[in-house]
């Protein structure tokens, strides 16, 4: 049989990304790492003119549409999503680059008191989580992002967003526009109420002005919404 095909159906048949331990699964000890990742490779670059595309993020390997065909899926689901404020968003970025944080920590940086129902909406959309408590006065908890939340945005690591560093720069303001537009479509937040673009310049965390074309591919990235097969329902659902 062919690998490749096994490959390609397994993914093209999961309602969620395969990471490599499961992929070679398929073979039985057949194929070992290098080989997998070789096949993989192949298949990415058989699929690169359609329209999925086989995509690394945090969890495995998954087919998802490409980003310029989204305009016309969103079609078939005329659901939207729910809409996520300026503030739960804000909140969103600043765990995402500076974690892991407090609340008090977020308060500090945008100047107003967190409420437990931002948190919490980030919570239940399954973006952040309590990784532990800061020993000191009262051990608040400390928020970290998750891997949905690099599923959620096509990023295989917290590197893949663009870097921060201390000073402004003649770039940082259009990146950080871009990295806020592509949080408020992945969270499906209200276009209304939109990012303050110097908001990292203000706190000291200006975006790196780093080369364009890994800028675009970078957000590029974050930008594609995802869109997998799904399995069929279960009887009588």
């Amino acid at each position: 049989m062919d690998a490749k095909k096994v490959l390609e159906a397994a993914l093209l048949c999961a309602a969620r990304a395969l990471p490599e331990r499961e992929l070679r699964s398929l073979f039985d000890g057949a194929l070992d790492t290098p080989q997998l990742r070789n096949l993989l490779q192949q298949l990415k670059l058989d699929w690169q003119d359609r329209g999925l595309e086989l995509v690394q993020i945090a969890s495995g390997w998954r087919f998802q549409s490409r980003p310029e065909l989204h305009i016309f899926l969103e079609r078939l689901n005329p659901d939207k999503p729910p809409r996520y404020s300026r503030a739960v968003l804000e909140t969103l970025a600043i765990i995402a680059y500076r974690q892991p944080v407090t609340r008090g920590d977020i308060e500090d940086i945008r100047g107003v008191a967190v409420g437990s129902q931002i948190i919490k909406q980030l919570e239940d959309r399954g973006w952040i989580e309590e990784i532990g408590y800061r020993e000191t006065v009262g051990r608040p908890a400390l928020l970290a992002t998750t891997r949905q939340f690099l599923d959620d945005l096509g990023l295989q690591s917290l590197a893949d967003l663009p870097l921060l560093q201390g000073e402004d720069g003649d770039d940082s303001a259009a990146a950080q526009t871009h990295l806020f537009a592509a949080l408020e479509q992945a969270a499906g937040a209200a276009q209304a109420e939109p990012f303050t673009p110097d908001f990292f310049a203000d706190q000291g965390m200006a975006l790196v002005n780093a080369p364009a074309a890994r800028l675009a591919a970078d957000i590029s990235d974050i930008s594609a919404t995802p869109s997998i097969p799904s399995p069929p329902p279960e009887p009588g659902q």
